[in-house]
């Protein structure tokens, strides 16, 4: 009896590990496999062995559980006919009549409910969570069993194949290996995770995650909002215009009929030194865009029209903002700073609790370098967004508003926004 529960314990632990090791293989990332198979050494030439063929090394793995899974069924099949016979003849009445007549379904839901729990459940949702690190850890003894099963999976994959060829006039040829999108952002956030708070980031790494985001940026995201856009009417004159070129450092300037939602042109810099006879003149045609229009689209549009800019419009026709080519190369990689710019973000640490932030600065930026887990929301990007968004309305001067753990006190603000606050995070005991 002591080596038929030993036998028994061992064939639920190897099919948990064949099990484990069929899910680990299609949950992890094929990136990390690779890296780890240019690494050199005798792990590497393990994966290498072990995913050159990736439907025999699954093959493989179902042959080893359905092995252990019948000799499990066998002897436990035996034990528990031995139980129930004893408990047969030492109990009588009810107990007895109930226990003869539902034996085999009894013995069948014992024994299901131990291999699903030991074998299945367990052993996949830890596989699943853990599949890149036991991947790499199990790959031995994987290989072990891949080599004992090889003959067993060849015949098995050529059966399936023929089946295939002649009954659905196909065939299971092993995919090459494609690396998603999805899959190599996944592995650069792995990446991010694992630095240290307070170690810098690789600017190769931060430009991939830049990229991989860069194709669900839209207009509203990148542009510089209606309230900072820098415009002047074309009614005023040259000299209003020139003063506003020294004042702002842009070489760049929008120009408006009446108000800034009636979009004329733009003037640059260098118009000026040819003495024109008014700003209608070196007047030059902008390109309109809608707020949702993916960023890559609009730079291909730039780019083709040999445009450098463009007004953002929102739902009802009115400008919702400025993006310049400068603004998507620098959501690629990061923010590109000349002698004009200024930084007028406050972006202050008072303790480990306590910030000091401009309203203007994005929530995701924050969560990304000060690790502050702030909620977010694609109905927002900012700080000041994420508590209007919250509140329903601009709170005033010293107001203090609470979200879940996070309490923002209003610094600065004006009757249409908030310009500077202070944040405090709680811990919740």
């Amino acid at each position: 009896m002591d080596v038929t529960v030993i036998i028994i314990l061992l064939s639920l632990l190897l099919s948990a590990f064949f099990s484990g090791m069929e899910i680990a293989y299609i949950s992890s990332n094929k990136i990390y496999i690779e890296i780890e198979k240019k690494q050199g050494g005798f792990i590497s030439v393990i994966l290498s062995k072990l995913t050159a063929k990736p439907s025999k090394f699954i093959t493989s793995m179902l042959i080893g559980n359905n092995i252990a899974l019948v000799i499990y069924g066998f002897l436990m099949g035996e034990i528990l006919v031995n139980w129930f016979s004893t408990f047969e003849n030492s109990s009588n009445g009810f107990y007895t009549y109930l226990f003869v007549d539902l034996k085999l379904l009894s013995q069948t839901v014992i024994s299901t409910v131990i291999i699903l729990i030991t074998a299945e459940f367990l052993p996949k949702v830890f596989f699943q969570i853990y599949a890149n690190t036991l991947l790499k850890f199990f790959a031995l003894p994987a290989y072990v069993f891949y080599l004992l099963f090889s003959v067993f999976s060849e015949f098995s994959m050529w059966i399936s194949n023929v089946i295939l060829k002649i009954v659905f006039k196909t065939t299971d040829d092993d995919p090459t290996l494609e690396l998603s999108r999805v899959e190599l952002g996944n592995y650069i956030s792995e990446q991010m995770e694992a630095i240290e708070e307070d170690a810098p980031v690789d600017s190769e790494v931060q430009f991939f995650q830049n990229a991989l985001d860069f194709s669900t940026v839209k207009a509203r995201d990148v542009m510089v909002p209606r309230t900072e856009i820098i415009a002047q009417d074309t009614e005023d004159s040259l000299d209003e215009l020139r003063h506003l070129f020294i004042e702002t450092g842009c070489s760049k300037v929008l120009i408006y009929k009446e108000n800034i939602d009636d979009v004329l042109g733009y003037v640059h810099a260098f118009e000026l030194f040819k003495r024109p006879k008014s700003i209608k003149a070196v007047l030059r045609p902008v390109e309109f865009v809608p707020e949702t229009m993916l960023v890559k689209d609009i730079m291909n549009t730039l780019t083709k029209k040999r445009k450098s800019m463009a007004v953002v419009i929102d739902e009802y026709g009115g400008t919702s903002g400025l993006l310049t080519l400068e603004d998507i190369v620098e959501e690629l990689f990061g923010e590109i700073e000349d002698e004009h710019d200024k930084d007028e973000m406050i972006e202050e640490q008072i303790n480990q609790q306590t910030f000091k932030f401009s309203a203007r600065l994005e929530v995701d930026y924050l969560n990304e370098t000060y690790k502050l887990g702030l909620p977010e929301d694609d109905s927002y990007e900012t700080l000041g967004g994420l508590i209007v968004n919250k509140t329903e309305g601009i709170p005033q001067l010293d107001d203090e508003v609470r979200i879940d753990r996070f309490v923002f006190k209003i610094l600065e603000a004006s009757s249409t926004k908030i310009n500077t606050v202070q944040l405090e995070v709680h811990n919740i005991e």
